[in-house]
């Protein structure tokens, strides 16, 4: 297979949601995979664009029939990415990005095992709780528990295949990028690209 399934995970404030949103905008052969989830949307989201969403029951049917690559329980809601659409697209050479934890990048693998790890860190504790404060919404004791989550999820950090510290945005950036350009120049998807030009060539 051509294209390339992307984990991409972090711990809450180390700028993954950002960097990806930058990256779609400067490489149009990837995309972010859209999940399934039983919350409700929030103002502004649109179905179908920023999740599937979905009821309790529709989604335990859904799991029960295995149409899920990986679901989580997050808080009081569930979450989960469609095997079927992920396998459409990268059937179509188009790369996908999954943006889960690192229990979900475990499902991931256990399925696909040429899905490629991207774990992203802060540059230091300071300055993820600064990150997190910075939001302004949230309680002493809310910052202080997504500090023991976010800690929590940094310690899977060595289960990812790549490893990018988010201190300079544009630094941080260039450096995603680099990964999926590299992995499109692989020997196996160039020699299918341009299987005509080396036909050429060796005649």
């Amino acid at each position: 297979m051509s294209a390339t399934l992307y984990i991409i995970a972090a711990p809450s404030g180390a700028g993954k949601t950002s960097l990806v949103k930058a990256l779609l905008e400067r490489d149009n052969h990837i995309m972010v995979s859209v999940s399934h989830t039983t919350r409700a949307p929030r103002e502004g989201e649109v179905d179908g664009k920023d999740y599937n969403f979905t009821t309790v029951d529709k989604f335990n049917q859904m799991v029960e029939e295995g149409l899920f690559l990986e679901y989580a329980q997050v808080f009081d809601n569930f979450y989960g990415t469609s095997r079927e659409w992920v396998e459409q697209r990268l059937a179509a050479g188009t790369d996908v990005i999954l943006e889960i934890d690192w229990q979900g990048a475990r499902q991931v693998r256990e399925a696909f095992s040429g899905a490629v790890g991207i774990f992203i860190l802060p540059p230091s504790r300071q300055a993820l709780e600064e990150r997190l404060r910075g939001r302004g919404q949230d309680s002493d004791e809310v910052i202080a528990r997504r500090m023991r989550d976010a800690i929590s999820e940094i310690s899977h950090y060595h289960e990812f295949d790549y490893l990018i510290i988010n201190d300079d945005f544009e630094t941080a950036l260039d450096e995603l990028a680099s990964v999926a350009l590299a992995r499109r120049q692989r020997m196996a998807v160039q020699k299918t690209l341009h299987a005509a030009l080396i036909k050429d060539l060796l005649a």
